[in-house]
C-alpha cells in the first residue's frame, strides 16, 4: 500500500510533544529572526470546538488520499457513522438526526485522525506553520512576550494569577494544616508559576523574586512555621525554592532532549557531536 507521509508539525496525541515543547520551537525560530533583524509576523488560528466539526466525508477522503486501502477506511467510517443525536430543550425533544461530522474524544484513534484532517494545512504556504492540537501559528498558547522577546510581563501575570488563588486559599479555607494548605498550594498555586517555564523562565532577579514571593506567602500560611525563615520554612516543608526547581526541570529537560523519542541518546544538534553512554552524557 502506497501511503503519504502525514505532516509531523501536528504536536497532539505525542509524548514527546507538548505545550512548552511547541512553543520552545516556535521562540526558537523567532528569536533568530530577530537577531537577523529580520520583522516577525505571527498569525493566530483557532478551530473552534476542535474535534467536533470535522466532517466525516472530508476525513474519509483525506484517508483514501493517503493510501489508506478501501478495508481500512471503510472500517474508520463505520466506526463513525451510526451515531445520532437530538435537542431537548425545556422538555420538548427534536427529531433523531444522524451525526455527520465529529471525531469522537477520549479515544486513541480520535487524535490520529484529527491529525490527518489538518495535516495539510499549510499546503501551499510558504511560511513557518506550528500547530498545537486546534491552535495554529503561522510565522502562545497562553505566554505573554513582547517585541523584545522580555518575558517581564508573563511572569508579572504568571503571578498576578498564582497570587488570586493563593488569596482564594486563604479565605475559603480555613484550615491552616499542612497537610491542606500544601497540597492546595502544589495542585492550585504552582502550576501557574511554572506553566511551561522552560519557554518564560525570569531573566531578571526582580522577576525571580516575583515569583519567589508567591510561594514565600503560601509556605507562611501553614500554622506553626509562621516565625521561621523561609529558607528554614522550604527545608521543614521537603520543598525547593523556585529556582531550584527550574533548574532541575532544565536539567531534565536538556537530558530528554539529548535522549531523545526512541530512548537512545541522540546528536545534539547545537553542538554538533554525539552524546554517547548509558550512565553519562558524553559528546564526542
Amino acid at each position: 500500500m502506497q501511503c503519504t507521509p502525514v505532516a509531523s508539525v501536528q504536536c497532539i496525541g505525542s509524548k514527546c510533544r507538548t505545550h512548552q515543547t511547541n512553543l520552545v520551537a516556535f521562540s526558537d525560530g523567532v528569536t533568530a529572526l530577530v537577531d537577523k533583524g529580520r520583522v516577525t509576523d505571527v498569525i493566530y488560528l483557532d478551530l473552534g470546538k476542535g474535534f467536533d466539526p470535522v466532517p466525516h466525508d472530508i476525513l474519509v477522503s483525506k484517508l483514501e488520499r493517503h493510501g489508506f486501502n478501501g478495508r481500512t477506511t471503510w472500517w474508520i467510517r463505520n466506526w463513525l457513522d451510526g451515531r445520532t443525536q437530538r435537542l431537548v430543550v425545556n422538555g420538548s425533544m427534536s427529531k433523531w438526526r444522524p451525526v455527520t461530522s465529529g471525531i469522537p474524544q477520549g479515544s486513541v484513534l480520535g487524535p490520529a485522525l484529527f491529525n490527518i484532517f489538518v495535516g495539510d494545512m499549510d499546503s501551499g504556504i510558504k511560511c513557518t506553520l506550528r500547530k498545537f492540537a486546534d491552535n495554529t501559528k503561522l510565522c502562545g498558547v497562553g505566554v505573554l512576550i513582547d517585541e523584545k522577546l522580555n518575558m517581564s510581563q508573563q511572569c508579572a501575570l504568571a503571578a498576578q494569577k498564582a497570587n488570586c488563588v493563593l488569596g482564594c486559599i486563604k479565605r475559603g479555607v480555613t484550615s491552616r494544616l499542612r497537610e491542606v494548605i500544601l497540597p492546595l498550594y502544589s495542585a492550585l498555586v504552582r502550576p501557574h508559576l511554572e506553566y511551561c517555564i522552560r519557554l518564560w523562565g525570569p531573566q531578571y532577579r526582580r522577576d525571580m523574586e516575583l515569583l519567589e514571593r508567591v510561594q514565600r506567602r503560601a509556605t507562611k500560611l501553614i500554622r506553626g512555621l509562621e516565625h521561621l525563615s523561609y529558607e528554614d520554612r522550604l527545608r521543614e516543608l521537603g520543598l525547593f525554592s523556585l529556582e531550584k526547581r527550574r533548574l532541575q526541570g532544565d536539567l531534565i529537560a536538556a537530558y530528554q532532549y539529548l535522549k531523545g523519542p526512541t530512548g537512545k541518546m541522540v546528536r545534539d544538534c547545537l553542538s554538533g557531536g554525539v552524546v554517547t553512554g548509558q550512565g553519562g552524557m558524553g559528546l564526542s
